[in-house]
Parts: structure tokens; C-alpha cells; sequence
């Protein structure tokens, strides 16, 4: 469909649900409009609190402010949040704030954006998109949050926060989409609430297929989706109010034919969304979390809170290891040497992963309002996560047999204590500090690696500890209105490297100053938040290939100086929302690295490193990100109808720190558009289009790794379809 046609289609839609319009009172439409902007609620600092009141630079949204701006996945958030960049590939979905985060993924490390999910932690990228349904409000804090998030926050933090289950409240819903690429999306959610007990359960299927066609002989449709999860939320409250008990379960199946990677050397066709695999893929991810959190109000002006967490999660996948229907494998009875592996590239690759994680915390925090407010806690991490990785240099269509095995366990435990404080010196000048220490501790336990046979298992531990926190001044010139100062400190741990012998890798730290402002006018009908910082950040942990095999390494230092703006306007039934990043993220010293994807010498480097020079970009830094959306909702008798139009820019970047097509993430910006019109008894009708213009885009580039090449991964195509949502309830 062209540009043409999906404009014509959306036009078509707003004339036939807007055909009622004869109906309108002026009357009741004026007394339905929004008075203003609603109340921003956040839990940075561990408490509810409102959004202008807290000395962060964040985006806040929520379920429904998400569907009206196109957000259907965590990769569409970089397009309503300024300074985020988020590259989905393989198994794991990478978060960068500011430059800062993770780039390539490893068995021992850490993403840099600490990610929590009704105040669990998920320490690792895997698993951290499976739970976009159901949605309360989703929370996008840039800069490090080095006092009360944990010890991988030197990016910034990101809270999911799924709806409280309600009280005395009988309630149901149904939401389902229909969309291009046979994609069926239907989520249902159920509350049954009493005086005192309340359970809230959500539950969602999904399947769509895969925007590229594989005309490999596999069989296999990489880029095909089908997900079922659901989770439950048990609370409960004692009869004074006192205490609430919050139990939680959540659980996920994911399946795919793995990703649909375009390969860069492609001889057959140069359509972006057209390969050629003969290898059988799949990627199957598999898993359960289980918490329960309780708050409990040791008087009028202190409360206890305590959460305790159990993650069970895993991944099964395998891949055309060479990205092709024409590459043939080592011939029987040949060793699968290097020399020879060169010779007969065809290959197929299989991973298993699973990361079993305990979590406890607890805090004591004061309540009562009043000049000071403070808040203690401790955190505890212990997990196992085993590693294998299994490539059949044999075969080309499916796998039958390993000839290189990576067999491993890392176990991971992370101790921490932490504080902070907030003073008012006077009614208008608040003054905070915070400070966390965090012992982390990494034993790493090699069962096999390519290379002569270990004798034993090879065992190899690291330690790291750091002192984190935030100090800040800010300054209250009135409800919603203030200025403020901060200089804050994140860390992530170091770890050890999966080759015998090869040294372990360091810790990663960062500073960052921002000065930031927030302020509501027009009778809170206007609200305009910003932020400038500037960002010193030590011992960048890289990962990469050494000899074939992953490595990673503490690579440079760097420097960043930027600023955010962000707006939203509420003017009746007249909506707006803006934000614009500038980002300006280079590596502040020179330093010889090993590249991934095209390991060469450079002048001064030993052999197969590269040199990457100071002032290169950061990795996932695009230096300008931004996003606008206008709105306008008509009053009707009986109904609401609101069209809305967002578009989002983010200007290129790259994937490593070596600049050339191979890693390269041009820019690009996408229109999404949608007509949403909601009933008084609870019917919601909606026609949408994302990707309007139908923008042909890279949204990730993946460097070779030790079991498959590298390639392209395509953005989304043009997609629409109607979504239907029905409510009921007393």
C-alpha cells in the first residue's frame, strides 16, 4: 500500500466514525472537556510522589497516554522519550540513556539502565519486554540513579508499573487488535475486589508474522511472533489500614523463528526485507517471576516496606549461523579447524540460557509530611545463570551435532546499602543527599571452551564494591514550579571473561551535573520540564570479539554534555506533547580495542586491535532525538472522537565505536497516526496506522558474533489494523 492509500484509508476512517456529529451539544461537550493536566505521579525516591516535585530529568507515561502515541513495544519508547536509543536483536533488548548503557551483550556482564517491574529488578536484558500489557504507567529516568535503583544504573532507570488491583470494584476488559502481517493481539484483564482483599489478573495473546520473507529452503520465517503471558496481583490489607500485602506472579512464552537479519553481503536480492536461509531457526523464551512486597506503618510517620523476588527465566534458540542458502559446511570427516571453517562457512548455531535470580529489599521510610524526609534500605541479589552454546559446523539445515561447545555458569551475587535524605531549610529550599555501597561478586565456572580440552573446570572469580549517591539543591517556587542542581554517581559491576586466562573486567562508572527546571502555568494547562548535564564516564565496558570468542573489556573513558525539553499542553479538548534530546557523547581518550567486525591493525595497535580515536561518538548516541503529537477530542452526546497524529525523529548513530556502514543506524522519522472513539458504555473503537509514510529504515545492526555472522535488522513497514476495547464494571 502506498502513502497515498494509507492517508486515503485514514481519512475514510475519521468521515465514517465522525458521521454522528449532527448530535453534539455544545453544552454537555464544554462540561466533558478536561479541565487541565492530570497529576504526575512517580516513585523515584521509593514513595509516591509528584512528578514536578522530583530532581530528576524523566518521561512518564501512562497504558493510555502509550497507545495514543503508537507505543506498542519497550522499542517504540525511544520515540516518546528524548535521549533514549533501544536496539532489539537476538535475545536481548539493549537500553541506552544518554549514551550510556549497554552495546553488546555477554554472559557475565550487566545492562547500564537498571529495569524494574512492580519494584522487581530484572538485572539482565533478556527478559525485560515480555511484560508490555496491561500497562499503569511506565517511568524513563535519565542519568545515573546511583542511591536507590541497585548497582546497573549508570545510564538511568526505567520503572514498568502495572494497575493496583482495586478495592470493592467488580470489573472486566476485553482489548483486542487486528492488524496487516496477520497480527491478532488480544488482552483481557478481570478484577474482583472486596473490603479488603483484592486480585487483579491480566492475560495476553499475540502472533503476527514476519515483515520478511525467507525464500531459503528452512522452512523457518524469521521475524514471526507468538506470545502468550499472564500475571496475577493479589492484595491485601489489614482491617486498620495498617499493612498491605502486594503478591504477584507473572508468566511468559515467547516464540519465534528467531530474528529476520538481513545479510550484508546478500548475492541473491537487495530487498530489505527478503533473505535467503537454508538452516532451521527458532528462539523460544520461556519464564516465571514470583514476588511479594509488603508495606507495613510502624506509626504515624514510619513505614516498612520489604519485597522479596524469584525469577525463573530461559532461552532456547538456534540460527543460520552463516546467514545464507548457499554456504556449504565442512565436509565429514574434515576437523572443524579455523583454516577450514574459512573454507566452508555454512553452519548452524544453538544457545541455551536461563537465569535463575533471587531479590530481597527492604527500606524504612518516613511518611509524615514535614520539613524532613528520609528513606534507609538494603538490596540482595544471588543468582545462577548457566550458559551453553552449541555450533554444528557439519550441517547447514538443521542442528544435529556440536563440534564447538561453550559450557558455562556464572553466579552472581550483588549486597548494597543505601540512604537518602531530602531537608527543607526553608519552605521554598529542599536539600538532599544520598549515598549507596555496593559489594558485587562474580564466580565464573568454564565446563568447556573452543580451544584443547579443560582438564578440570576453570574457575574464576571477580570482586568489585563502590560508593554511589546523588547531592542536590532545589528550589520550590510554588506547587509543580522548580529548579534544581544535582551531581550524581552510577555504577556497574565488573566481571570475568569466558577465555581462561583472560583478564576480567573492571567496574563502570558515572558522574553526571544537570541543572533542570519544571514548571506548570496557563492554570496547569501547560507544563514545560527541562534539563542540561554533563556526564564523565569512566572505564566503559566493551564488549567484543578476542580470537573468536566473546570479550569484554574496560575501553576509554567518556564525555557527554547535553539537554532534554519536554512539554504537554491540555487546552480542552486541544492536546499537545513534545520533546526534543541534543546529545553531544564522545570518548574522551584514545585507546587500541578489538573490533568485532572487521578486525584489522591499525598504526600504534597491536595486531588485531584497532584504534578508536578520542572524540569518536559513543556507542547508541544519537545526538538529536525527538518527538511531537497533537490531539483534538470532539464531545459528542454519547461519544468521544479523537484523532491524533505523533511523529518521532532519531538522528543516526552507531553500534561500536569503529564508524562504517557495518554499524552504522542511519537516521530516521516515522508519522504514526490513530482515531479513537469511545462511547459512554465503555466501547472503544479505534483505526490506526504506525510508520505512515512507510519509512524503509535500519533499526539495528549486528556485529558477527562466535556462533553466527552478522547482518541488518529492518524496522517496521507500514502497519495498520483497528483495535477494539470493551469495559465493564460496577
Amino acid at each position: 500500500m502506498n502513502t497515498k492509500r494509507a492517508c486515503g484509508l485514514f481519512a475514510l476512517l475519521i468521515s465514517s466514525v465522525s458521521a454522528p456529529a449532527l448530535a453534539q451539544s455544545a453544552d454537555d461537550g464544554a462540561a466533558r472537556q478536561d479541565e487541565g493536566l492530570n497529576t504526575i505521579i512517580v516513585t523515584a525516591e521509593r514513595r509516591e510522589q509528584n512528578l514536578q516535585d522530583v530532581p530528576v530529568s524523566a518521561t512518564v507515561l501512562s497504558g493510555d497516554e502509550l497507545i495514543q502515541k503508537g507505543v506498542v513495544n519497550l522499542n517504540d519508547m525511544q520515540q516518546v522519550a528524548p535521549s533514549v536509543a533501544i536496539n532489539t536483536f537476538n535475545r536481548s533488548t539493549f537500553i541506552n540513556i544518554r549514551g550510556v548503557g549497554i552495546a553488546q551483550s555477554a554472559p557475565t556482564s550487566n545492562p547500564g539502565v537498571a529495569y524494574y517491574i512492580d519494584g522487581q529488578l530484572i538485572p539482565h536484558e533478556q527478559f525485560i519486554g515480555h511484560s508490555f500489557y496491561d500497562i499503569g504507567s511506565i517511568e524513563v529516568l535519565r542519568g545515573p540513579q546511583g542511591t536507590l535503583t541497585g548497582q546497573n544504573s549508570t545510564g538511568g532507570a526505567v520503572y514498568v508499573r502495572s494497575p493496583e488491583p482495586e478495592f470493592n470494584l467488580v470489573s472486566a476488559s476485553g482489548d483486542l487488535t487486528v492488524a496487516n502481517y496477520g497480527r491478532y493481539r488480544g488482552v483481557v484483564t478481570g478484577n474482583i475486589g472486596g473490603e479488603r482483599v483484592a486480585l487483579r489478573i491480566a492475560a495476553v495473546h499475540e502472533q503476527r508474522g514476519s515483515f520478511t520473507k525467507n525464500i531459503g529452503p528452512s522452512g523457518s520465517q524469521p521475524g514471526n511472533l507468538n506470545m502468550d503471558a499472564m500475571r496475577a496481583n493479589l492484595r491485601m490489607e489489614s482491617v486498620d489500614g495498617r499493612m498491605t500485602i502486594n503478591v504477584r506472579g507473572e508468566y511468559f512464552d515467547v516464540r519465534s523463528d528467531n530474528n529476520a537479519v538481513k545479510n550484508r553481503n546478500d548475492a541473491v536480492t537487495d530487498d530489505p526485507f527478503v533473505i535467503e536461509e537454508d538452516g532451521r531457526s527458532f528462539q523460544n523464551q520461556e519464564g516465571y517471576r514470583l514476588s511479594t512486597e509488603g508495606r507495613y506503618d510502624l506509626s504515624d510517620a514510619v513505614q516498612l516496606r520489604g519485597l522479596v523476588s524469584w525469577q525463573d527465566g530461559s532461552t532456547l534458540d538456534q540460527t543460520d549461523g552463516d546467514r545464507t542458502a548457499t554456504a556449504e559446511p565442512v565436509p565429514a570427516g574434515l576437523p572443524a579447524s579455523s583454516a577450514n571453517r574459512r573454507l566452508y562457512p555454512g553452519r548452524v548455531s544453538r544457545a541455551s540460557t536461563v537465569f535463575e535470580t533471587l531479590i530481597a529489599e527492604v527500606n524504612l521510610l518516613s511518611t509524615q509530611a514535614g520539613p524532613l524526609q528520609w528513606v534507609v534500605g538494603g538490596f540482595y541479589m544471588d543468582e545462577d545463570v548457566p550458559v551453553t552454546l552449541e555450533r554444528d559446523n557439519y550441517h547447514t539445515d538443521d542442528f544435529y551435532e556440536s563440534s564447538s561447545d561453550i559450557i558455562t555458569l556464572a553466579e552472581n551475587t550483588s549486597k548494597s546499602l543505601f540512604g537518602q535524605v531530602n531537608y527543607y531549610a526553608t519552605p521554598e529550599l529542599e536539600l538532599l543527599a544520598g549515598v549507596r555501597h555496593s559489594w558485587d561478586k562474580q564466580v565464573y565456572t568454564r565446563f568447556a571452551v573452543p580451544g584443547p580440552p579443560l582438564e578440570e573446570p576453570f574457575v574464576s572469580q571477580q570482586t568489585s564494591n563502590e560508593w554511589t549517591g546523588k547531592v542536590g539543591a532545589n528550589y520550590h517556587f510554588s506547587s509543580g514550579n522548580m529548579v534544581y542542581l544535582t551531581a550524581s554517581k552510577g555504577y556497574k559491576a565488573g566481571g570475568v571473561n569466558l577465555t581462561p586466562g583472560q583478564d576480567p573486567f573492571g567496574p563502570e562508572t558515572n558522574i553526571v551535573y544537570e541543572a533542570g527546571f519544571k514548571t506548570e502555568v496557563i492554570d496547569r494547562r501547560l507544563r514545560v520540564n527541562g534539563a542540561a548535564f554533563y556526564s564523565d564516564y569512566q572505564d566503559i565496558q566493551l564488549a567484543s570479539l578476542v580470537n573468536g570468542l566473546p570479550t569484554t573489556q574496560n575501553a576509554l573513558s567518556g564525555r557527554a554534555k547535553g539537554a532534554e525539553l519536554e512539554v504537554v499542553g491540555q487546552f480542552g479538548g486541544f492536546g499537545i506533547n513534545g520533546g526534543v534530546g541534543y546529545l553531544d557523547a564522545r570518548f574522551a581518550n584514545a585507546d587500541c580495542i578489538s573490533d568485532t567486525n572487521a578486525p584489522g591493525t591499525d598504526a600504534g595497535c597491536p595486531t588485531n586491535l584497532r584504534l578508536v580515536p578520542k572524540g569518536r561518538r559513543l556507542p547508541f548516541s544519537p545526538e538529536w532525538t525527538l518527538h511531537t503529537g497533537a490531539r483534538y477530542t470532539f464531545y459528542f452526546d454519547s461519544f468521544e472522537l479523537t484523532p491524533s497524529v505523533n511523529y518521532a525523529y532519531t538522528s543516526r548513530q552507531y553500534a561500536t565505536p569503529f564508524p562504517s556502514d557495518n554499524t552504522l543506524v542511519p537516521g530516521r522519522g516515522l508519522v504514526n497516526a490513530r482515531l479513537t472513539s469511545k462511547l459512554d458504555n465503555g466501547l472503544l473503537i479505534e483505526g490506526f496506522v504506525n510508520n505512515l509514510t512507510d519509512k524503509t529504515y535500519i533499526a539495528a545492526q549486528i556485529q558477527n558474533s562466535s556462533s553466527a555472522d552478522g547482518g541488518i535488522i529492518y524496522g517496521a513497514p507500514r502497519t495498520y489494523g483497528v483495535r477494539v476495547k470493551v469495559a465493564f464494571g460496577n
